[in-house]
């Protein structure tokens, strides 16, 4: 039973990296897709669409403000280029003047056209315009207080409320596709189709420019909250040119973050999907595909292995419970730091998860029963025997030692914290002092689990197939740390781990273990193998 037991383990491993395989080369295909599109091979064909900038016809750019989308109830211009060169690149700033009712949290919406030089855009029939959002919604930063003087300080606006206001987004970006592609009417990219715009010109069908605004690039750093006082705010018009494979991609990545804005996320959730694309060049992009999908294979395989290994877990021996309790608690902090400081769905969500996790091992650990009466719990806690007596004695001595160094410290952060900084209130500064400890210092707490393998010369009781998958990962997330937003010190923690699982690799070539073999306890402490082995020789 053992053995079928393993079989379907290792079956079901196999079959998780086989799924993750095909689902890379399925990507893969799908990407190849999204950027290749086929010409059409013989320009004479009347299927043929074929692009207008071909024929050089001098253009023009203009931009109008307007407080709907269609225009109704007057519009503005703001800017125009007169002798627009599609293949010159430039950045404008223009100053532009708020309506009332967009001072009183209302909405103003950009008219971007392309069209023939020297005549209105409202009378050309052939130009291309698209309607873009100047604005958007988003609740302001919190107001920071020193919570000794009561000094008050914020990074915007006149006010500090738990509604959304609108914020002026102080960017415009805009792409025209410059290559002469011929597309063949029967192989036209849907994603391409609703930015097309075709007329006849004798036998031949043409295309007009392929215009395309940028909203990836309007990021949360940029957004500046408007207030009744905001009668004029500026605007960074950037322009530049774009292949049609890079055009496909950018819709595709674009339709997806409004998917997830229409299932709840925020434009600051949505901010960090933006900056992975936008601050990132494409090569290194791709590379970020990769090891995302690695870093999920390795996340969920390691989940696996542990969860398996602390199921499986009966006896402590060898294993510092002070450093499954710290660990516990550490991940609960970072969770409501992260929290507290509004971060990313992608960094909150699994720090939640994770810290589910912690509070169950801690139950393991400690061999604790929850029995109810009633409403109310009653913690029952399992005795130890002489091993895992010994075991505490190590660990306790352990964290005797770092006392000395880590609590001096961290009140010392708290205290220096409270002083020079400022927070949105004395629960923040907790969390905060709290963390600020985990991060800097959290380390020295895997440092027990490194004395008792010492006091042991063993490492046969850690879980080493979930340690293996997790040393993986914690060096995929070096690459993370400087792609998604986070706060410095939740990335600075990421480079701390590495220097850890070095050190644990290191007893594990110092201290070789033949798991087939009972220790000198009696226990075999691979888990994963059978319980049953050849007696220890001395």
């Amino acid at each position: 039973l053992l053995g079928l037991e393993e079989d379907s383990k290792t079956s079901f491993t196999t079959l998780i990296v086989g799924v993750f395989v095909v689902y890379v080369l399925h990507t893969c295909w799908v990407m190849y897709g999204i950027v290749y599109t086929k010409p059409c091979e013989n320009p004479k064909f009347e299927n043929c669409l074929k692009p207008y900038l071909a024929g050089k016809t001098r253009l023009q750019l203009s931009i109008y403000t307007a407080l709907r989308p269609n225009a109704d109830g007057g519009h503005t211009l703001i800017h125009k280029e007169e002798d627009f060169d599609v293949e010159s690149k430039f950045e404008r700033i223009v100053n532009v003047s708020l309506p009332k009712k967009t001072r009183k949290n209302g909405t103003l919406y950009a008219m971007v056209f392309v069209h023939q030089a020297g005549i209105s855009p409202w009378q050309d029939p052939r130009q291309v315009h698209l309607v873009t959002q100047l604005t958007t919604y988003m609740i302001p930063k919190a107001l920071e207080v020193s919570l000794i003087s009561g000094e008050e300080t914020t990074t915007g606006g006149d006010s500090a409320v738990d509604r959304p206001v609108s914020h002026w987004r102080s960017r415009l970006t805009l792409n025209v596709v410059s290559e002469d592609f011929v597309f063949d009417r029967d192989f036209l990219p849907s994603d391409v189709h609703r930015y097309l715009k075709v007329f006849q010109n004798g036998k031949k069908m043409v295309y007009l420019p392929l215009l395309f605004v940028d909203e990836l690039s309007n990021r949360v750093k940029d957004l500046m909250e408007i207030n009744s006082t905001s009668i004029e705010l500026p605007l960074t018009i950037s322009y530049d040119t774009i292949s049609l494979g890079k055009l496909r991609f950018w819709i595709h990545m674009q339709d997806a973050v409004y998917s997830l804005q229409q299932f709840g996320f925020t434009e600051k959730d949505a901010d960090e999907i933006k900056g992975i694309f936008v601050d990132t060049n494409l090569y290194l992009l791709a590379l970020t595909f990769f090891v995302a999908a690695f870093h999920l294979l390795f996340d969920f395989l390691a989940f696996k292995n542990d969860i398996s290994f602390w199921k499986q877990k009966k006896s402590m021996v060898g294993m510092s419970s002070k450093a499954v309790l710290w660990r516990c608690f550490s991940t609960i902090v970072i969770f409501m730091y992260l929290f507290d400081e509004q971060t990313s769905l992608l960094v909150l969500i699994p720090a939640g998860i994770g810290s589910l996790i912690e509070v169950w091992k801690v139950k393991k650990a400690f061999k604790i029963q929850i029995i109810w009466k009633g409403v109310r719990p009653t913690f029952i806690f399992g005795k130890s025997d002489e091993s895992e007596r010994r075991t505490e004695e190590y660990d306790t001595l352990a964290m005797k030692y770092l006392s000395y160094l880590l609590y001096p410290m961290c009140i010392g952060g708290a205290v220096y914290a409270l002083v020079f900084l400022r927070y949105k209130s004395w629960y923040s500064w907790i969390i905060n002092s709290l963390v600020n400890g985990v991060y800097a210092f959290g380390f020295l707490f895997m440092l027990p689990q490194l004395f008792v393998n010492y006091k042991f010369k063993s490492v046969a009781h850690l879980p080493w197939k979930a340690f293996m998958y997790k040393a993986f990962n914690t060096f995929i997330d070096d690459i993370f740390a400087f792609i998604i937003t986070m706060p410095t010190s939740h990335r600075l923690a990421c480079f701390r781990d590495d220097v850890v699982f070095l050190v644990y690799l290191y007893q594990r070539w110092l201290y070789p273990v033949d798991k087939t073999r009972m220790n000198e306890y009696g226990l075999s402490y691979d888990e994963e193998e059978k319980p049953k082995g050849k007696a220890h020789e001395d």
